[in-house]
């Protein structure tokens, strides 16, 4: 079977899996909560700039601190259910568009889906003041690669649409990490990038692999979430609602925008929102240490 078939299919099928277990979930009316435009409209904004390299876990992160809605303990859970969907198309368009060696495309989506399943294991059961300290890193960590690319500093990659030997393995143990990673905020479209360039690949083969990735290891630790309650509903539906609309937006009729300056804003943005969110942690902290302990 060709191996990009193979993967549309595992695509297909753990995204089914996924929507039936959040089906199932939604029968009870008591979870149930109806999206607003405003999460309708950030799931199209971000999923839009996700689909053109900008990235949306920092952007929608940073909008959701703004917004105060979901709570910060909801977001990992919120991102992650909500992304699904825009995943679909997203990959389909890049795995088809741009080629790389199937066999590593298999492998660093395995990698990933790895990682995701543990991470997100982990994420589901920490706590507040734990994901706000993560995200408001992850916030961090995601305007330095903004502000990296903009100036230029990336390693400039090869040619190559294939590894070989410990290349191969190497490329294989970062996505590990990228997908453990993901379920806490973190994007790795930029860290793959830098890596996949170290290791003499075109940097433009981050793509397909960053979004084939993201679209079998979301759903699959979307299921942990699903199972342990810690997403928002009307956010997440309205994440995956917005975002298929933004996907389909951008790879069929926008293609392109001036994303240098783009960059600089959203640099600028998800700075200020990594303070908020670390100085919510401070806060928790504070209230903690006051709170009286019992005698």
């Amino acid at each position: 079977m060709n191996l990009k078939i193979a993967l549309f299919a595992v695509l297909g099928v753990t995204c089914a899996v996924f929507a039936a277990q959040w089906l199932l979930l939604a029968r009870d009316s008591a979870r149930r909560e109806r999206p607003t435009l405003a999460d309708v409209g950030i799931g199209l904004l971000t999923l839009f700039g996700d689909a053109l390299g900008i990235g949306c876990y920092a952007t929608t992160t940073a909008l959701y601190k703004f917004r105060g809605r979901p709570s910060d303990e909801l977001i990992p859970g919120t991102l992650t259910v909500g992304g699904v969907a825009a995943g679909i198309p997203e990959t389909i368009f890049f795995v088809t568009a741009i080629t790389v060696d199937p066999k590593l495309l298999l492998a660093m989506v395995a990698s990933a889906t790895a990682g995701a399943w543990i991470g997100a294991g982990v994420v589901s059961r920490m706590e507040r003041r734990s994901i706000q300290l993560f995200m408001g890193a992850a916030l961090l960590i995601a305007a330095a690669f903004f502000v990296v690319s903009n100036l230029g500093a990336f390693p400039l990659g090869g040619i190559a649409r294939s590894l070989t030997g410990w290349r191969f393995m190497a490329a294989v143990v970062a996505n590990f990490v990228f997908g453990a990673l993901g379920t806490i905020g973190i994007g790795w479209y930029a860290p793959s990038m830098v890596v996949l360039s170290l290791l003499g690949m075109n940097p433009i083969t981050a793509f397909p692999i960053m979004m084939a990735s993201g679209s079998i290891l979301v759903p699959v630790a979307g299921i942990r979430f699903l199972r342990s309650g810690r997403f928002a509903w009307g956010p997440a539906l309205g994440l995956s609602l917005g975002g298929v609309v933004g996907v389909l937006i951008a790879v069929l009729i926008v293609k392109s925008l001036p994303l240098h300056a783009l960059r600089w804003l959203v640099a600028a943005v998800v700075t200020y929102a990594a303070a908020v969110m670390l100085r919510s942690a401070r806060a928790v902290r504070a209230s903690a240490g006051s709170a009286p302990r019992p005698a």
